[in-house]
């Protein structure tokens, strides 16, 4: 047995900080182990989120020496015997008390995510896949939902702001399995993710795919096949060349269904709105630009 050093974050919604202990640790031990016998000893009101203490309920989700992961699953042989261990709540959600955060924002998150759509014609029990398209959603399956990448994500981690119009991680890999689907019936998932869970908004840093404890591969496997379907159907250079070719109103509605749709390839606009706006003619005249340059901003 020996003694650790941690410290623990202490407080709520109005604010808090940290506080230090002594705790002591037996070998084998997990840092949830290390907090229970704090509750016992010193702390009894500290509040902490845990169920199954195995890995696999995502409950007990927090940060730890500042980055976050699953309290039972971090073994304290990891840490230097006289390291100060620190642990908070997970940064990205509001503070109810001590360790436990609000995460009810990614269950609105879910909410919006259409569910799966049944083949028409198909009953259930007579679904049948190829084994290569159930290997490729298995992984994504494996999500225990700790929100660990959602916390992790900068998109909303330092940007409250930007909360409304982005899913996370833990939803653009719903969408991918979803996408990629053999049976499911929907054609709109990549327009969805595109223009509702602000898949843009991802620059695939893979801090998402670092932090996840069941090792699925976010970013390569999920986010980044998206981004690439959505760059086909909307994005594509040939697309863009085929609008600026071709006329619509010199074109039948549709091709063969096999085919990308006309109206795909000679949509009149781009893909992205223009940051200037829709009546903006270029080239812009120099008396209708307003710029300064810093060094002359400095000058006065």
């Amino acid at each position: 047995m020996a003694i650790h050093n941690f410290r623990i974050w202490r407080g709520d919604a109005e604010g808090g900080a940290l506080e230090d202990f002594k705790v002591e640790v037996n070998e084998g031990e997990v840092v949830l182990d290390v907090i229970h016998r704090l509750q016992a000893t010193q702390a009894p009101d500290l509040a902490v989120r845990w169920n199954c203490k195995a890995g696999k309920c995502g409950s007990c989700s927090m940060e730890i020496n500042g980055k976050p992961r699953l309290s039972c699953m971090t073994r304290m042989s990891t840490f230097d015997p006289a390291e100060t261990i620190t642990v908070s709540p997970l940064r990205t959600f509001p503070v109810i008390r001590d360790l436990v955060t609000d995460v009810s924002y990614n269950y609105r998150k879910a909410l919006e995510m259409p569910a799966f759509a049944p083949p028409a014609g198909v009953a259930p029990g007579e679904y049948r896949m190829m084994q290569v398209d159930v290997e490729r959603s298995q992984e994504f399956r494996k999500c225990i939902e700790c929100y660990l990448c959602q916390n992790t994500c900068h998109v909303v981690r330092d940007h409250e702001e930007n909360k409304q119009a982005f899913a996370g991680p833990r939803f653009f890999i719903r969408a991918a399995e979803l996408d990629m689907h053999p049976l499911d019936a929907r054609d709109d998932r990549k327009d969805f993710a595109r223009d509702e869970q602000g898949l843009g908004y991802c620059n695939i840093t893979k801090c998402c795919t670092e932090v996840c404890p069941e090792h699925i591969k976010i970013t390569d496997n999920a986010i980044i096949p998206m981004k690439e379907r959505v760059v086909d159907r909307r994005y594509d250079p040939l697309v863009w060349l085929g609008r600026k070719i071709l006329r619509r109103d010199e074109l039948p509605a549709s091709l063969p269904s096999s085919r990308l749709p006309v109206t795909e390839v000679t949509y009149d606009k781009a893909g992205a709105p223009s940051p200037f706006g829709e009546d903006v003619t270029f080239p812009v005249s120099p008396s209708a630009l307003s710029y300064e340059h810093p060094d002359d901003a400095s000058a006065h």
